[in-house]
């Protein structure tokens, strides 16, 4: 079954057990996924979805972060349901030891010396490590890896 199959019963279980927070953010989810599918004219294979709720996972930080910091805990509580919920789509992350060492390796394996060349690995780094890590964790170890 692939994740956007898994994602869409997962949606029908949801509005069984009438869950409408999950509902919610399932339905946002998969409009998100219509919309990638609509614009490009594209059927969207596991990768792609990964990567749509990765982007989406990163928005529900971001917006966590600024409702902190303007003292709204109560829209910060609604996007942190947001985010348990797409979480569960990721695949399994790697830790910060795993991202250093592929890292390393992806710099040693292109030749990559200084900071000039950080556009090349980022971009080598994002095709191998897309989904798998999160990518600012990814961008530290680059530049640490560049750096040193």
């Amino acid at each position: 079954m692939s994740l956007k199959d898994q994602i869409t019963e997962d949606m029908k279980t949801a509005m069984r057990a009438k869950d409408s927070e999950r509902l919610g953010t399932i339905r946002l989810l998969l409009a998100a996924l219509k919309q990638k599918e609509v614009d490009e004219r594209v059927v969207l294979d596991d990768a792609a979805v990964v990567a749509i709720v990765d982007k989406l996972v990163k928005q529900r930080k971001d917006s966590i972060a600024a409702f902190e910091q303007a003292e709204r805990q109560d829209l910060a509580d609604k996007e942190k349901a947001e985010l348990t919920v797409l979480q569960a789509y990721l695949p399994q992350r790697m830790s910060a030891e795993e991202v250093t060492a592929a890292v390393q390796a992806i710099v040693a394996e292109l030749g990559a010396k200084g900071p000039g060349d950080m556009g090349k690995v980022m971009g080598a780094v994002k095709t191998q490590l897309a989904g798998k890590a999160d990518m600012g964790q990814v961008s530290a170890a680059v530049k640490a890896a560049l750096a040193g």
